[in-house]
């Protein structure tokens, strides 16, 4: 049977039927095109390209315009994954209606299939003019990266008996007020299990346990491409940043060595045309 694009209604379906929805960041062509050759439901464009892509130390310098971008790259490179645009920083916090229409322009624009933005009870109003202007919404919960200063750092939320009656009160409102979906982050897994239940729409957790609806890690996490840290709760199935610096170095040392390029990886030119040129040559070359 043909692949055929997944959509909100083929992942509340995996809700429904029990089946785990899968999901990975991926920021550029080359990266989403294995994503969606390896059958991942869903792709996010994340905010966490900041730091991961382009040498930030946060996710909150990251423009619009680079997401944008990024999230073009993506949907080149995908063609049945979910794609979801994260809005980032201070693009849907000030003004409702700004919220509204950036959130098109990922839509409009970029081609994602539905956006993401940050913050429980405080940002259900943003999310029901989102979606009522007919854009799918993906509420992000627990560890919040665009506030975590305001967090106290990158720690694990809802630990406590009232923070955790609070993580599934900003979830159920997030849903009344029309989210299709929501990421829970760092959060302890029976919280992130407990939550799950409660809602109808699915969850995908980072750093939530195995009870969530869904999984999703930074590509670079999982690749072992990013040499700054990788997170606890992130699985590395690979070390490529090593095979890369181990590639590169390799590279400058055939350069150095001149062991490369070789005759096999040269256009030669033909003798008679050769020789009709250089006898033609009437100067040596500078020394």
């Amino acid at each position: 049977m043909s692949r055929k694009k997944t959509t909100i209604l083929t992942l509340h379906e995996k809700k429904a039927r029990g089946e785990p929805i899968t999901m990975v960041t991926a920021y550029d062509y080359p990266s989403a095109l294995a994503a969606d050759r390896a059958g991942l439901d869903s792709i996010l464009v994340g905010d966490s390209l900041g730091m991961v892509v382009l040498g930030y130390d946060s996710t909150v310098p990251v423009t619009m315009e680079e997401m944008l971008h990024h999230c073009r790259a993506v949907r080149r490179g995908a063609q049945y994954a979910f794609l979801i645009g994260d809005l980032p920083f201070m693009s849907y916090q000030a003004d409702r209606a700004e919220a509204v229409r950036n959130a098109g322009r990922f839509v409009k624009e970029a081609g994602m299939d539905a956006v993401k933005l940050e913050g429980g009870r405080a940002m259900a109003d943003t999310v029901a003019a989102i979606a009522d202007a007919g854009i799918i919404v993906v509420g992000h919960i627990g560890l919040t990266p665009q506030s975590s200063a305001r967090l106290g750092g990158y720690r694990v939320q809802g630990k406590t008996a009232a923070d955790a009656q609070r993580l599934l009160e900003d979830a159920e409102a997030l849903q009344v007020a029309g989210a299709s979906l929501l990421v829970l982050e760092m959060t302890p897994d029976r919280v992130a299990e407990t939550i799950s239940r409660h809602l109808r729409i699915p969850t995908i957790g980072i750093g939530a346990g195995a009870g969530c609806d869904g999984q999703v890690l930074v590509l670079h996490d999982l690749l072992g491409l990013f040499d700054r840290f990788t997170p606890r709760f992130a699985r590395r199935y690979a070390d490529l940043f090593a095979t890369m610096e181990r590639s590169l170095a390799a590279y400058r040392d055939d350069v150095v060595g001149r062991r490369f390029p070789t005759a096999e990886e040269s256009f030669p030119m033909d003798e008679t045309e050769w020789q009709k040129w250089a006898s033609g040559l009437t100067s040596e070359p500078p020394r």
